[in-house]
């Protein structure tokens, strides 16, 4: 999937960085060129009107005004009593837009977030996110993940709806480095083999994980009649269950699913009707389209997500950015996830850098007895199933890509299973992910308090330790 942001006053600059630095340094902005959108008119919907608002890219900073320093500090604060501002309620306001339009939540999402939040584009019908949003009348954003692996037809629509909409679309890119090293390791198509989670981690997840922290909400093309096994009881609004927003921690995201309730055909329908740019890989029999090397035409009768990662099981047809919808990989109320028999799961492994080590428990053991250590050590209790772990896995392997040659180690140790009784005794686990700090000269490992889990808060912690 594609992520990029936009608004009605065109983005100039895409954020083609390969990885994310939390540091706010100028170089890495990418710069914005303000363009005036053309205006509606005001009879072709109700909702319609313009308003003219400053856009900033993902990641910025709010430009501060030092001129407004003087004057606050000599204005007197009315002695009056603030309330703080009560957490949204987002299971109640699913319900009230059950019966919404489309247009109507889009509005509704675009006024309630403002530049914070971004709509998810694909290349697929996730054009009629943004006709939805050009025909509300407000500035909005768009996004997508260019993974370097997808359909010339694909990249054709990107330009198609940029000139349509007069917008520009940010791309995010995966990591040079990390696509490098997949490929070398494993050639071209290694997920004909081992599984596409790993690509799609690399070329997909990590991307959209960047892009998300730079927003508080974003807005989603997902269906409940897509995918029957993963988004059947997907809500039109939610508390994202995969991904961290701009405060960071659980929570900080919202995801908007305003197309939830719509039938696929009613979506074409629209977009006929609107006559709008469309993948032309739709009229060769592509209906969910992907990269090009997991993506086919499917045949009549057949679901449109059998054209998706068609070697692998039929009923989790999910790259990841959405892997909050697979039941069996969910945190259910006790921590536990879904776990087999013999307490392992199938879930492909996290935190897998050369910068991070994987101790077993024997070498935890050794860690807890020793008093006088060469070197500090950092390790995280994870479970691979886990979606708070999932979320956490891009600021952690990039912080240990910063204390490699730090003289602190980073290591992580798989605590469910038969593990789980052991890390809950001895190493303070109470839930997924539990992060501990081994100084050079205690036993006593120091547990990491916060659910803010970005890099510069884990970098804190262990600078203030060390």
């Amino acid at each position: 999937m594609a992520l990029s942001f936009t608004s009605s006053t065109a983005i100039h600059g895409s954020l083609s960085s390969s990885s994310y630095d939390p540091q706010p340094k100028v170089s890495q902005m990418c710069t914005t060129q303000p363009m005036d959108r053309p205006q509606i008119p005001s009879t072709a919907v109700n909702l319609s009107r313009i308003r003219r608002l400053a856009v900033k890219p993902l990641n910025a900073e709010p430009k501060r005004n030092e001129s407004i320093v003087p004057l606050a500090a000599t204005i007197v604060a009315p002695e009056v009593e603030e309330k703080a501002e009560e957490a949204e309620d987002y299971e109640k306001l699913a319900k009230e837009l059950t019966n919404a339009s489309s247009l109507e939540i889009i509005d509704k999402a675009l006024e309630k977030f403002g530049n914070d939040i971004a709509i998810a584009f694909s290349g697929a019908e996730d054009v009629a996110l943004i006709e939805y949003a050009h025909l509300t009348g407000r500035p909005f954003r768009v996004f997508s993940l260019d993974t370097g692996r997808l359909n010339p037809e694909t990249y054709k629509l990107f330009d198609a709806v940029e000139k349509h909409y007069g917008i520009r679309i940010e791309y995010m890119f995966p990591d040079a480095v990390e696509v490098q090293a997949l490929v070398r390791n494993k050639g071209l198509f290694s997920f004909y083999e081992d599984g596409h989670q790993e690509c799609c981690r690399i070329r997909k997840v990590r991307p959209l994980r960047r892009a998300l922290k730079g927003l508080r909400a974003w807005i989603t093309g997902q269906r409940k009649d897509q995918s029957p096994g993963t988004r059947s009881e997907i809500p039109i609004v939610q508390v994202d269950p995969s991904f961290e927003g701009l405060d960071g921690g659980a929570g900080s995201l919202v995801k908007w699913n305003p197309v939830a309730n719509v039938d696929g055909k009613d979506i074409w329908n629209f977009l006929r009707a609107m006559n709008v740019p469309v993948n032309s890989l739709h009229s060769q029999g592509y209906v969910s389209i992907g990269c090009e090397p997991c993506t086919r035409a499917v045949l009549p009768g057949q679901h449109e997500r059998e054209g998706r990662w068609w070697w692998e099981d039929a009923k989790a047809k999910e790259c990841g950015l959405h892997k909050g919808n697979i039941k069996d990989e969910s945190v259910n109320g006790n921590g536990n996830g879904a776990l087999h028999a013999n307490g392992a799961t199938t879930v492909a492994d996290i935190f897998n850098t050369k910068d991070i080590v994987s101790l077993s428990r024997p070498g935890v053991e050794n860690l807890l007895k020793l008093e006088n250590r060469r070197e500090p050590w950092l390790v995280v209790l994870y479970a691979p199933w886990c979606r708070f772990c999932q979320a956490m896995e891009g600021s952690y392997v990039e912080l240990a890509e910063k204390l490699a040659s730090s003289g602190v180690k980073v290591g992580k140790l798989r605590a469910d299973g038969e593990q789980k009784a052991f890390a809950q005794q001895e190493l303070q686990l109470g839930s997924f992910p539990t992060i501990l700090f081994f100084p050079r000269h205690s036993s006593q490992p120091i547990k990491y308090p916060s659910e803010k889990r970005d890099v510069d808060s884990l970098l804190a912690f262990v600078n203030a330790l060390r």
